[in-house]
């Protein structure tokens, strides 16, 4: 059996953004969703850090560009969120990169656009071959 990474945190998290589909649905645009997450994440007392500016390097120095996930959530799962009709890999290598650049431990893509249901998925940061599990999509760092 495969032990789900941070299942707890990532339940809580899901759960908020379930709710937040549920009360707004589908058809607003990507700031619309971020504030309600925000607030979600408030009710449920599920610590987070919203745009959080995290530093890039490259071959051990330091670089003039930084970049943001939408969350940071218990100080281990980015959180980046999309309202566009489907996810496709350019939003998968994104949140790919944001594990790699910044070490946490798991990634949540979440599709808010996506009807009739929301549309998510799970990426482990990870430093092995490149493996799709069930529970974890698994990213080569």
């Amino acid at each position: 059996m495969i032990e789900i990474v941070l299942k707890d945190e990532s339940y809580r998290i899901m759960g908020a953004c379930f709710e937040v589909y549920r009360v707004k649905g589908y058809g607003f645009v990507e700031p619309v969703y971020q504030e309600c997450l925000a607030l979600e994440f408030q009710d449920r007392s599920i610590p987070f850090v919203e745009q959080p500016t995290l530093a890039l390097s490259y071959k051990g120095r330091s670089l003039e560009h930084a970049f943001s996930p939408d969350f940071v959530c218990f100080d281990q799962v980015i959180v980046e969120i999309k309202a566009v009709k489907t996810l496709n890999d350019e939003h998968r290598a994104q949140i790919i990169n944001y594990l790699k650049a910044s070490g946490k431990a798991l990634g949540l893509l979440v599709n808010f656009g996506h009807h009739p249901n929301l549309q998510y998925e799970r990426f482990l940061n990870i430093r092995e071959e490149t493996t799709k599990g069930t529970d974890d999509t698994k990213a080569e760092l």
